[in-house]
């Protein structure tokens, strides 16, 4: 079950080919903010972003054990911005990964196969976006 629900303009904002940054926390609290492509998952209220095993990123994320770390992830595009808030967790295991291309080359294109690929999942639970794109 989706932990937040999108606003139509927001949902196809998020199908639309954009890409986005992704921030999440070093060990001392400073932010980390990187482009990223991510696909949303509406039905499970998940963004999920491929990376390498060896990204800052990812290793920031896995800091946090399997509580999963907060970060937010934010796509602009001109005066239009959605930003989706969320606890991410890192999943290495081949269903996660395929579910994972499979999404991203319906978005964007697809991903030649990759061993130290991983996903960042992210369980949104806050959603912020210009004022024309918001609940009102």
């Amino acid at each position: 079950m989706a932990g937040v629900l999108l606003t139509p303009e927001q949902h196809i904002f998020v199908t639309e080919r954009h890409l986005a940054t992704l921030t999440t926390l070093r060990a001392d609290g400073r932010p980390h903010v990187v482009p990223v492509a991510f696909t949303w998952d509406a039905d499970a209220g998940l963004a999920r972003v491929t990376s390498k095993r060896t990204s800052m990123k990812v290793r920031h994320i896995e800091r946090a054990g399997e509580q999963g770390a907060r970060v937010a992830l934010c796509q602009v595009d001109g005066g239009r911005w959605l930003t989706l808030e969320g606890v991410a967790r890192v999943r290495d295991d081949h269903n996660s990964i395929a579910d994972a291309r499979a999404r991203y080359a319906r978005r964007y294109r697809e991903l030649s196969d990759d061993p130290e690929r991983v996903v960042v999942v992210i369980s949104v639970d806050k959603v912020m976006s210009s004022s024309y794109m918001s609940r009102g």
